[in-house]
């Protein structure tokens, strides 16, 4: 069997939830982002402002040359993939920064300020952006790429605004109560923060077993395509934030900075997207939308930190 033959038998993959499930996802996420924004202050934005250049090469990086580089993989791999694994890519590099970044920043010895600067904005922006993003590459690809594309995804009609109306309940509301409290409660916000960040790598874990814990052995036997496949992806976002910020000269703990940060993703955002009927069907099969999305959440973990050791060795020397 070829590659895209055996992917196929991934997309076979459903994930049902009753309505009480879907709810208790999306207010423990929304709990998460909360967490996530109490490491926010509103001077972090300053900082955007403050240091121009290495914040707009941060944010390109992000918010155009992930999706750009994603798109242009597609079509290198466009028959060797299949329409749900290449769907799957796209919604990872839609999605915002992950919070994690920040602390392999510190850990690299790179711009920690830059990072949080970085991640406050993306996923402030991701109200808009995440849809946006998702509905104009995904529309390329289905309506440009592959004609046999536009029959596989004929059922999935991308709606823009329950996106919209999702990501802006699950992040919009909870980081803005995050930032009050981190600007009016800063010494509860504190103690909360570092409790949260294990709470979160504790909520994605939960999210991975449920969309495969009833189809693990499927999982095993296929993951070494989904690990190739995502691989490859997440060492292109890398070097994509690596080579911006050295094409445009910018300080080296700004270059690592913007390299970390285009190459983390928060892929839980992505799967509560996917868990969500109104805007994927439960008939319709996502299985390697899903399979791309849950293990970029686990390797980007892995090459993030190694990513971050091979920074804070170089910087010793």
């Amino acid at each position: 069997m070829t590659m895209y033959e055996q992917l196929s038998q991934l997309d076979a993959i459903q994930i049902n939830f009753s309505a009480a499930g879907q709810h208790a996802i999306n207010i423990v996420l929304a709990f998460v982002m909360f967490g996530v924004a109490l490491g926010i202050k509103p001077s972090e934005f300053k900082n955007v402002f403050l240091r121009p250049k290495s914040a707009i090469v941060g944010l390109f990086s992000q918010l155009v040359g992930l999706p750009l580089v994603t798109f242009l993989l597609i079509l290198v791999l466009r028959n060797h993939i299949t329409p749900m694994v290449a769907m799957g890519m796209i919604l990872v590099a839609a999605c915002p920064g992950g919070n994690i970044s920040n602390f392999m920043t510190q850990f690299a010895k790179g711009n920690t300020e830059l990072s949080v600067s970085l991640t406050a904005v993306t996923t402030s922006l991701a109200v808009l952006l995440t849809p946006a993003n998702f509905a104009l590459w995904g529309g390329l690809y289905v309506n440009y790429v592959n004609p046999e594309a536009s029959m596989a995804l004929r059922e999935l009609h991308i709606n823009v605004w329950q996106m919209f109306e999702t990501v802006f309940i699950l992040l919009g509301i909870p980081l803005t109560l995050g930032i009050l409290t981190s600007h009016y409660l800063p010494k509860v916000a504190e103690k909360l923060h570092k409790k949260m960040q294990l709470f979160s790598l504790a909520f994605f874990v939960l999210m991975v077993l449920l969309a495969f814990g009833s189809n693990l052995e499927l999982f095993i036997k296929y993951i070494w395509y989904i690990f190739f496949i995502v691989l490859v992806h997440n060492l292109l976002a890398l070097s994509t934030g690596f080579s911006l910020g050295s094409l445009f000269r910018l300080p080296k703990n700004d270059i690592k900075t913007i390299t970390i940060e285009t190459g983390i993703q928060n892929s839980g955002l992505g799967l509560v997207l996917l868990f969500n009927d109104k805007i994927f069907p439960p008939e319709l099969a996502i299985g390697g939308m899903l399979f791309v999305t849950a293990w970029w959440g686990v390797w980007h973990i892995i090459s993030g930190l190694t990513v971050a050791s091979l920074f804070r060795k170089f910087s010793k020397k």
